[in-house]
């Protein structure tokens, strides 16, 4: 997986912080999204994260994944 790929939710995965469902469980599995970063530095450092991938699924909505939560397509 890379930058720039499309990528959808393959497991059920639950986020708080969706804007139209503000503070309350949204379950975001088979909404597609653009890989839009992979954190692996931080200040020029290494780093190990629990949820690398970021997907950007709108304009008002990103969400941290793991690799394993996702599908390219």
């Amino acid at each position: 997986m890379k930058v720039g790929d499309r990528v959808r939710v393959k497991d059920s995965v639950v986020v708080y912080h969706h804007p139209e469902h503000r503070n309350q469980p949204f379950d975001i599995k088979g909404t597609e999204g653009d890989v839009v970063n992979i954190a692996t530095q931080w200040r020029d450092r290494p780093v190990s994260a629990n949820l690398p991938i970021v997907v950007q699924f709108n304009k008002k909505f990103k969400a941290h994944l793991r690799e394993n939560e996702l599908e390219v397509i």
